[in-house]
């Protein structure tokens, strides 16, 4: 039996969670490898040189745009 009331400790099932809060980066360096793992692709010298023009070009936020 519960005292509290109904509802009263848990979460509304009816709103969505805002983008900005589903992103976890924690103002650490981003790394080619954490690029290259995002996008769901293998380590590899190709991807990594990939990443690293990535992170050139668009910076940190580069991750944030893989994340969904």
């Amino acid at each position: 039996m519960s005292t509290s009331p109904s509802g009263a400790s848990q979460p509304s099932q009816d709103r969505a969670t805002p983008d900005a809060l589903l992103h976890a980066r924690t103002g650490t360096d981003v790394s080619p490898e954490d690029v290259v793992l995002a996008s769901g692709k293998d380590l590899t010298p190709r991807t990594l040189e990939w990443a690293k023009r990535k992170l050139a070009a668009e910076g940190p936020a580069a991750l944030d745009k893989l994340l969904p």
